[in-house]
């Protein structure tokens, strides 16, 4: 992936969270994803941070958007590496997220994290 398509990928996927358009954002996933994140123990009371599968990203997405209606992301930067890239974005509340995307051979996210700043 190039950095114009990398950018174009990251702009894509912000302009569907803007929206609140979870099924827009799974498109671009596969169906045995496997992301990890801190959010996911407090909206899912799961302490691994793990969700594996589609149907089990798309409860976590959804669930997280009933308590998060103001959600907004403002795209800050875009790193690519070797079929993976990096999103750096601000969220609603103004704090520094990182969400990396790994891709598979069919260019959909099989792995992904969401990291966030430490304060």
């Amino acid at each position: 992936m190039t950095h114009d398509e990398a950018r174009r990928w990251a702009e894509q996927w912000v302009d569907e969270w803007n929206r609140h358009d979870v099924e827009a954002v799974l498109r671009n996933f596969a169906d045995d994803i496997e992301f990890c994140s801190p959010v996911v123990t407090s909206v899912m009371g799961d302490p691994s941070g793990v969700v594996r599968g589609k149907p089990a990203l798309r409860a976590y997405w959804t669930t997280a958007l009933t308590s998060h209606t103001d959600l907004h992301f403002e795209l800050d930067d875009v790193h690519v590496g070797v079929d993976c890239i990096s999103i750096q974005y601000r969220n609603e509340r103004g704090r520094r997220v990182t969400e990396m995307a790994v891709f598979d051979a069919d260019g959909k996210v099989a792995r992904g994290w969401g990291l966030y700043d430490a304060g």
